[in-house]
């Protein structure tokens, strides 16, 4: 196969017209194939069925009737459970209600409206004309981005590199100005690139010098899990920061929203005791507790951490095949060199991450929802929406059937080609 790259401007011509003629036919079949976000598949919500039968019994271990009022820090059955599962004291962990993004919100917004560790509210040095920022490594999650938008936050892209972001620019840009006070990190199979962070990238975040002296890290582990090609170890970060001399520069955010049931699952945040007190006296007026029995049913639907583990080997199985397809199809479409788009590799996670020819990835994707294909928004994997390159988009294999996905990738990857040689030629769209 000849790469585009390759190709006279006679060649270029003459192939748009055949894939454009082929594109036109796949607009006729009046296809609905959904890629735009990592849902899970009916089939491996079904693996939690049995979850819906439980709790079996309502007293938990230290007597407290799980069906009444109280235990605002969760039930320690299930936090003994996660911290097990993470390596994290159960002590120093709160369970929440059905969303880490809902722990994730609330903290930014406890720390807007109250500071922490008896500092000022991050808002009242906004409203003196000092902005409140957070380092964003990109291509990143666009909910963090969403969050910080919301509240107000100015955010700053830093790269993501293989092996976490650029610590070089994040450690000069966090020692040099003191409103940077946070980070997000999406440390394992990150969204979308799949990027784990190395050992010596958690070191630096846990002890790196910063000029706000009550600077934090957002450690979204949503992923922390989901192995599919490789089981890739996590430092703790915990105890690096405790090691480091900042215990509370961290907040852990973990969920089952995809283990279990989206929307209907259990999330908790983790932090150092001190963090842990602060936190729940700012819940304490918003909530008498979170919904107990669903932290019990999930505790007696797995019983232990190694039943957890097992758990996600099925989800493997299940979400193997159809990162492989996509793969697959992306070599086999646009593999030939020089490329005309590169793509990650991921060990596990729920995305793939597609970096088309700058300035084509909004073409490829009005062209791909124009065929029946939708995908995530070019430009979400970034602040503000806004791609500098025009080149991210990200790929969700978990939702659609293998039958689908095979079927949505062929036309992915025809509007690739097509915004490509749009873009080669001056063409405007049609």
């Amino acid at each position: 196969m000849a790469s585009l790259t390759t190709l006279s401007k006679e060649d270029l011509e003459d192939l748009h017209s055949s894939l454009w003629n082929t594109y036109k036919q796949e607009q006729t079949k009046d296809l609905h194939l959904n890629m735009s976000r990592g849902k899970p598949s009916a089939e491996q919500l079904d693996l939690s069925m049995e979850l819906l039968q439980f709790p079996k019994s309502y007293t938990l271990a230290d007597g407290t009737d799980a069906r009444n009022y109280g235990v605002l820090q969760g039930i320690g059955e299930c936090r003994r459970l996660f911290g097990d599962l993470l390596d994290i004291p159960a002590d120093q962990i709160i369970m929440g209600g059905n969303a880490s993004l809902n722990l994730m919100f609330d903290t930014l917004a406890f720390l807007l409206l109250f500071g922490t560790e008896g500092k000022k509210p991050w808002a009242d040095e906004r409203a003196q004309g000092r902005p409140v920022k957070f380092l964003c490594p990109v291509p990143g999650y666009d909910r963090h981005f969403t969050i910080c938008e919301e509240l107000g936050v100015e955010m700053i892209p830093v790269p993501l590199l293989s092996d976490g972001p650029d610590m070089d620019l994040v450690t000069r840009l966090v020692k040099e100005d003191e409103q940077i006070k946070g980070i997000w990190c999406v440390p394992l199979h990150s969204n979308p690139q799949g990027v784990c962070y190395s050992d010596k990238t958690v070191d630096t975040l846990a002890s790196m010098t910063t000029a706000a002296d009550d600077f934090r890290i957002f450690w979204d582990n949503a992923y922390g899990v989901h192995h599919i090609y490789e089981e890739v170890p996590l430092k703790n970060i915990l105890k690096a920061c405790e090691k480091a001399g900042y215990p509370n520069r961290c907040y852990y955010f973990f969920s089952t929203s995809k283990i279990t049931f989206p929307g209907a699952g259990v999330s908790l945040i983790a932090s150092s005791p001190d963090n842990v007190k602060e936190l729940l006296g700012h819940m304490s007026a918003q909530t008498i507790s979170h919904d107990k029995l669903n932290q019990l049913r999930h505790v007696q639907f797995f019983g232990t951490s190694e039943n957890i583990h097992n758990h996600m080997t099925k989800l493997a199985a299940l979400l193997k095949p159809k990162f492989d397809i996509v793969l697959q199809k992306l070599q086999d479409g646009l593999g030939a060199s020089p490329p005309v788009a590169s793509w990650s590799h991921p060990k596990g996670g729920y995305f793939v991450s597609l970096n088309v020819f700058p300035g084509c990835a909004k073409r490829t994707v009005a062209l791909a929802k124009e065929a029946g294909v939708t995908l995530t928004g070019a430009g979400a994997s970034y602040p503000y929406g806004k791609d500098p390159k025009d080149s991210n988009i990200r790929i969700a294999p978990s939702y659609p059937s293998v039958g689908e996905l095979s079927q949505a990738m062929d036309i992915l990857i025809l509007c690739v080609k097509l915004a490509y040689i749009e873009n080669k030629l001056g063409i405007q769209p049609k």
